[in-house]
């Protein structure tokens, strides 16, 4: 068994065990304690956005090593693999929550969203390839922080707050820079290195992306016409 598969399965065990035990580390209010599982949810996501978005910022790795820009393939950083290992643990972990507690036809654009997520970032862990074009695709986590702050507000009943307010535009603000902007940065180095990708690998690249882009400008459409537009 492979380092990487091990920490996937730590990782996800490590989720599912703080998943467990937040409910009495940020207990609900009363507003939020008819989905409990949601709260906890939502707690578990913002802990994993938190991990690659300010423990290991994209950025910074970009400056400490350039040759990042030019191979996405073959070159990552010391700790790189591993932060995407634990990422694939997570998002299988919130895959298989949202599975037992949540109806299809609630979850299934996340659930397919996880998918694609989970299969890309795993090719990385097991090639030990492609850890700088997923360590890029982490860079999303950054807004996640504040997608997820949202929804805990929501389930707090905060909407009419300086607090929700505030947080919204910081959402939007970092929604375009480090969702949408990275995912089209992301389509055009695919684009612009398909001859040095293998076809089946670029064509899991090409379809990942073919998907996640229209989700993300769908969901800032939802966001914009919510917080701003109601």
């Amino acid at each position: 068994i492979s380092p990487g598969l091990l920490l996937v399965a730590g990782s996800f065990a490590a989720f599912r065990l703080l998943n467990r035990g937040l409910e009495r580390l940020v207990p609900p209010p009363p507003s939020a304690r008819r989905n409990r599982w949601k709260w906890r949810n939502i707690w578990t996501s913002l802990a994993h956005s938190a991990l690659p978005g300010t423990h290991n910022p994209s950025p910074r790795r970009f400056c400490l090593h350039p040759g990042l820009s030019e191979d996405l393939m073959g070159t990552h950083p010391p700790g790189a693999h591993s932060l995407v290992a634990v990422s694939v643990g997570y998002f299988l972990e919130d895959f298989v929550d949202m599975l037992c507690n949540q109806k299809l036809h609630q979850s299934w654009e996340l659930l397919f969203h996880h998918s694609v997520v989970i299969v890309c970032f795993g090719i990385a862990v097991l090639l030990h390839q492609y850890v700088g074009f997923a360590l890029v695709a982490l860079l999303v986590e950054i807004n996640s922080i504040f997608l997820h702050l949202r929804q805990i507000l929501l389930m707090a009943n905060l909407v009419h707050t300086t607090c929700y307010r505030l947080n919204s535009i910081i959402n939007l603000g970092t929604y375009v820079v480090f969702r949408i902007t990275t995912l089209a940065w992301m389509t055009r180095w695919l684009f612009l290195n398909r001859e040095n990708v293998p076809p089946a690998t670029y064509a899991v690249g090409t379809v990942g992306m073919a998907i996640m882009t229209p989700m993300n400008i769908i969901l800032f459409y939802r966001l914009l016409r919510s917080d701003f537009f109601k």
